[in-house]
């Protein structure tokens, strides 16, 4: 499922509407889990069997998935997940998502003076199951970056 910017807007349904809505709100929560370190609160959203690629290569099951972003956000100091202009294609139990996310990443303790940011879109790909969306794929496209790797405390 590809979704194209110049499709036509579909006719939805109130069906429709109440999952693109569900669809949102876990985008919108795992951006919130992300930025509070809440990692048992992806258990509700990302699927135990998801994929993901953040720019650095495939990445399979939610535990790698989370592996690799605690890599980065554990050593960091605070960060604020924005995301914007999302678009959702449904076919039945099936969805994909593509929105805009500028995040900023500052530096812990003595480097709070530090910063990184990214200009990317996250390509997702959703399964209804039991009237529960879950997120089964996860595709960063990174367009930019401003700043320093130094604010994640990696060596």
């Amino acid at each position: 499922m590809n979704i194209s910017s110049s499709s036509p807007a579909p006719d939805l349904t109130l069906t429709d509407l109440l999952a693109e809505r569900a669809i949102a709100r876990q985008l919108i929560l795992f951006a919130r889990a992300m930025d509070a370190r809440d990692w048992a609160a992806l258990d509700g959203i990302v699927a135990e069997e998801a994929t993901g690629d953040y720019g650095e290569g495939p990445l399979a099951g939610r535990a790698e998935i989370v592996a690799n972003m605690r890599k980065y956000l554990d050593g960091c100091g605070p960060t604020q997940h924005l995301l914007g202009n999302l678009v959702i294609d449904l076919d039945g139990d099936h969805a994909a998502s593509r929105c805009y996310v500028n995040d900023i990443h500052l530096g812990p303790g003595d480097k709070s003076a530090l910063s990184f940011r990214t200009l990317g879109d996250y390509h997702d790909r959703w399964e209804r199951r039991g009237g529960h969306w879950w997120m089964v794929e996860r595709i960063k496209h990174n367009r930019a970056h401003v700043g320093t790797f130094e604010v994640f405390g990696l060596d």
